[in-house]
């Protein structure tokens, strides 16, 4: 949350109700407890997981140091997109007759159910 330090004129972040710092003020605490940040310039950020993977876009990344260690902090618009094995494609795109941009369109639906989508694309 940030307010306007109206003594200063310089915009304070409110860590906690009751404190006003400005972002000068919290650099340097941070920096004398060992803490580092940096912006990271990124457009998109993307998680891969098993089948699916997140999608940030656009991100905001924040890079912290403490202690010799590293963390990200991310945040953006986030969605979320079907990964589809391409071997899944290839035999739903042979079985069902269809071309792979079909398969894939069918799996998708399917949501990476082979057998459905290939009783879907035979209908």
């Amino acid at each position: 949350m940030q307010c306007e330090d109206a003594r200063k004129g310089t915009k304070a972040i409110r860590m906690m109700p009751g404190m006003n710092m400005n972002p000068k003020q919290m650099e340097k605490i941070m920096s004398q407890m060992g803490i580092k940040s940096t912006s990271v310039e990124a457009v998109r950020v993307i998680i891969e997981r098993e089948g699916d993977r997140i999608v940030l876009e656009p991100a905001e990344v924040m890079a912290i140091e403490m202690q010799g260690k590293k963390t990200y902090q991310i945040s953006g618009t986030e969605r979320v997109e079907q990964v589809l094995n391409e071997d899944d494609v290839k035999l739903v795109a042979q079985q069902a007759g269809v071309s792979e941009a079909a398969a894939r369109e069918a799996l998708a639906k399917a949501k990476g159910d082979i057998a459905q989508a290939i009783l879907e694309l035979k209908k």
